[in-house]
């Protein structure tokens, strides 16, 4: 199977909302009247962002989805993407289920693929994602980093952790039951893009990103960009530990110290983290409830620049916990 017939059978579709899609030298999107684009690029590389071992269909989905996660945390609705390819050989046992996943997600979404490139080499995925957010009063509607202000509560989706516990289980780190593993491992190789809830705090959220790399991590890009500071309070925090890993800490014995680290320092769990006026509570609820997603206030911006967490007690806990750094 040549180039052009593997992109002809696995990845070319009629364009529905780009001008023209796959199969010419660009494609062409025409944005709504009164938004602005949001692009966002990631790439995945195997042996570096997944085991060569993974179930294809859940790797497509994957690669997608920790894009639009961007998109999510921008709040951003999914428009269109790209996708460049490079695989060690054209298998179709591998790509059909690959493409299987990924236009799975596409097509929920509403984001179509409009074009690419594929070519032979180490298996790697680099996706490039577009987006579309309003434009009110020529002031543009997305979510960025930098709007966090003294005062602003601090909320984190969903539940943090399983991703990275079914990571140390694969690598052998840690005992983890089958079933608790089989729940974690959906987990970091199926995350859920958040772009409901992306969309429903655009005007209420101040700032946002998606936790990719870990909690702390990812958070201490919103306060390097809004130039504040941050307190978590972990007892708040910890409520965001997801199922697998509560019931792997209590049937495989893990401390509550390594459960906190897993939702403060995990990552790959592609949840939103964000902030909001303090005024704003009833709004967060409300764009919680719309997008069926659930959110906890767990922190609080403050004025003093640097991030401290406070335990039970109220006292400081040491900074002891790392995000993932691709070259640290």
């Amino acid at each position: 199977m040549g180039e052009f017939d593997l992109i002809a059978r696995y990845f070319t579709r009629p364009a529905r909302r780009a001008v023209l899609g796959v199969g010419d030298d660009c494609a062409l999107l025409q944005p709504a009247p009164g938004t602005q684009l949001a692009i966002s690029c990631d790439m995945l590389v195997e042996g570096r962002h997944f085991f060569p071992d993974v179930d294809p269909f859940r790797l497509g989905h994957k690669a997608l989805a920790v894009n639009l996660s961007d998109l999510a945390a921008c709040g951003a609705t999914p428009l269109a993407f790209t996708l460049a390819l490079a695989l060690p050989r054209a298998d179709d046992a591998w790509l059909e289920p690959f493409s299987r996943g990924l236009l799975r997600l596409a097509d929920a979404h509403g984001c179509e693929l409009v074009g690419g490139d594929t070519t032979q080499g180490p298996l790697n995925i680099c996706i490039t994602v577009f987006g579309e957010v309003p434009v009110v009063g020529g002031k543009g509607q997305a979510l960025l980093r930098s709007g966090a202000r003294a005062g602003d509560d601090l909320y984190v989706s969903g539940t943090l952790g399983d991703a990275r516990l079914a990571l140390e289980a694969l690598r052998g780190a840690l005992p983890l039951p089958a079933e608790a593993l089989a729940q974690a491992r959906t987990r970091l190789e199926q995350p859920t893009p958040r772009v409901a809830l992306g969309q429903a705090l655009r005007g209420i959220a101040s700032a946002a990103i998606d936790v990719s790399d870990g909690l702390l991590g990812d958070l201490r890009h919103i306060l390097a960009a809004s130039r504040v500071g941050a307190t978590i309070q972990t007892e708040l925090a910890t409520s965001l530990i997801a199922s697998g890993s509560r019931s792997a800490g209590e049937s495989a014995h893990i401390s509550a110290d390594k459960q906190l680290e897993l939702i403060l320092s995990g990552g790959d769990d592609y949840e939103l983290a964000f902030t909001a006026p303090a005024s704003a509570r009833d709004a967060v609820e409300a764009a919680s409830q719309q997008a069926q997603t659930p959110v906890t206030r767990i922190g609080s911006i403050e004025t003093d620049p640097g991030l401290r967490l406070l335990n039970a007690q109220g006292q400081l806990m040491p900074g002891r916990f790392a995000s993932f750094d691709h070259f640290a």
